[in-house]
């Protein structure tokens, strides 16, 4: 997995990265929200350890675009140890919350348990549809199906947002993002159209003017 922490105080950064490390973890370091946004933007990150205090902001509120826009895991890792802070960062809908000074050893032991939870979630079930988070695969009744790479991206948009409304402007983004070409409202209908086909089970709601959604049974 590809952690991105957040932490502009840099003996703290370099010392976690090395611990992570040493745990077959992948680390990338962001001193503030800039290059954070810049990272999400270029990396696939698996989990995101978020400072409160940066220097060109807030974390709650850089967590929010975060949540918004990637629904990265996020364990909140500040010297704020107000019970207001605490409330609010786990009612934001982050995984936990460490206070500083921490224990590295609970730290790592929390990603772990994060971890291992995410394993047990990376096989999605509906109804006779399977999806492989992982290897990025669909079946159905246990033999693959094959979809174009943009056909795929765009399902697991709606696989990794379960009971979640996905855009039509969210995929027309994302579509721009991946090939660089301009994309219009009716690609997506059409390339839904094509998943709809190959799927042959009614698995995508269309919640008309807003975009789609997949619910868990």
């Amino acid at each position: 997995m590809q952690i991105l922490l957040v932490e502009d105080n840099k003996s703290i950064s370099t010392a976690l990265k090395y611990s992570l490390e040493q745990k077959s973890y992948e680390v990338i370091i962001a001193e503030d929200v800039k290059e954070t946004i810049q990272i999400l933007q270029k990396e696939k990150i698996g989990l995101i350890i978020l400072d409160v205090s940066l220097p060109d902001g807030n974390g709650f509120e850089l967590y929010k675009k975060i949540k918004e826009k990637y629904n990265i895991k996020t364990i909140f890792l500040t010297a704020r140890d107000d019970e207001d802070d605490v409330v609010m960062g786990l009612e934001l809908g982050a995984e936990d919350y460490i206070t500083k000074p921490f224990s590295t050893r609970e730290l790592i032991a929390r990603i772990n348990k994060i971890c291992m939870r995410e394993k047990k979630n990376n096989i999605v079930k509906i109804k006779n549809i399977k999806c492989d988070l992982d290897k990025m695969c669909i079946y159905k009744a246990e033999k693959e199906i094959s979809f174009s790479a943009l056909e795929l991206k765009i399902l697991m948009l709606l696989f990794t947002n379960l009971n979640k409304v996905v855009s039509r402007e969210y995929i027309i983004e994302k579509i721009w993002d991946w090939t660089g070409n301009d994309v219009y409202d009716n690609t997506v209908t059409v390339y839904m159209k094509r998943i709809r086909q190959k799927l042959e089970t009614p698995i995508i709601t269309t919640i008309k003017g807003v975009g789609y959604r997949i619910d868990e049974e």
